[in-house]
C-alpha cells in the first residue's frame, strides 16, 4: 500500500465524515448511512464502480466487464485510470477481502 491516504489528507474537506464512516459496525448500518447521504443513483454508481474495479483487478477484460456490469466503457476506463493512479484504497480493501477479513 504505497501512499494510502497521502492525497486524501490533502483533498478531504470534512474529516469528520470519514471518521463517521469508521463508526459504522454492520452492513445494514453502512447501507443506511450511505442511503441517507447519497441518492439511490449515486449509491448504485459507487457500487458499479467498485464492482468494475474488482473485476479489473482480477484481470477481466473491458468487454466482459461491460457485459457483466452494464457499466459504460467510459466508466470502465475511468475506474481503470483510478486504479493506475491510486492512493491504495482499492488495494487495501481488496487485500482485506482476499484475506477473509470482510
Amino acid at each position: 500500500m504505497a501512499a494510502l491516504g497521502k492525497r486524501v489528507a490533502k483533498k478531504a474537506k470534512n474529516e469528520d465524515f470519514y471518521k463517521a464512516i469508521l463508526l459504522l459496525r454492520t452492513e445494514k448500518e453502512c447501507y443506511s448511512f450511505f442511503r441517507d447521504v447519497c441518492t439511490l443513483n449515486e449509491l448504485r454508481a459507487m457500487e458499479q464502480r467498485f464492482e468494475v474495479a474488482r473485476l479489473l483487478t482480477k484481470g477481466m477484460v473491458y468487454n466482459d466487464i461491460l457485459e457483466r456490469t452494464g457499466a459504460s466503457s467510459a466508466t470502465i476506463s475511468r475506474v481503470s485510470r483510478s486504479l493506475n493512479d491510486s492512493d491504495g484504497g482499492y488495494e487495501c480493501v481488496f487485500g482485506r477481502m482476499d484475506d477473509g477479513k470482510l
